[in-house]
């Protein structure tokens, strides 16, 4: 997984200059799982994942994500259930430029390997937002998530490096797109 890492990293590197600097183990992580509060004991998770975005795993940014798992590989982008404030600036990000949104979501090429957004999404529209907007439903949603699966096969295949940049360079517009919102608030600190 070290390994892989890396490679996707440097590829990476070439498409979003902003993951520069950035070192695999900036990236992974762990393998152990927190038993605590768990009734399963087993000390080490079944999967192996790395998250890629400008400032690391731990960024407030979107970013690409690779989870490798028996029978459940897949690579995302997104932003996974973001923190209220970049909650907010995303979805007015999306209000303010509902049209460059479903440019990007609704691409031909985007939607044939990302079909839906996903994320759990609120009944009514948020606070502050008005209903009948262009962008309604994706306003509502709480995570900005788009994924593609790969069989165990594939991810074996030597060709698997090349088909996760695939899906990395599609995502990249949409990752771009929800790091613009996060981007314009840290300038103004």
């Amino acid at each position: 997984m070290l390994g892989l890492t890396e490679q996707l990293l440097e590829k990476s590197i070439v498409i979003a200059p902003e993951l520069d600097g950035l070192k695999a183990k900036d990236c992974l992580f762990r393998i152990f799982r927190d038993v605590r509060f768990s009734h399963n004991k087993a000390p080490y998770k079944t999967n192996m994942g790395a998250y890629f975005a400008k400032g690391g795993k731990k960024s407030v940014y979107a970013g690409y994500y690779i989870h490798i798992q028996p029978s459940a590989s897949f690579i995302a982008g997104g932003l996974w259930m973001p923190e209220a404030t970049e909650l907010h600036l995303v979805r007015q990000q999306i209000y303010f430029q509902p049209d460059e949104f479903k440019r990007i979501v609704l691409n031909k090429n985007f939607k044939t390997v990302f079909p839906t957004i996903e994320g759990e999404r609120l009944k009514n529209m948020p606070k502050g937002f008005e209903s009948g907007h262009p962008a309604e439903e994706w306003l509502k949603l709480k995570s900005f998530i788009v994924s593609q699966s790969f069989s165990d096969v594939q991810v074996s295949h030597s060709d698997f490096l090349n088909e996760a940049m695939q899906a990395i360079q599609l995502m990249r517009p949409w990752v771009n797109f929800l790091n613009q919102a996060i981007d314009m608030q840290e300038s103004a600190q």
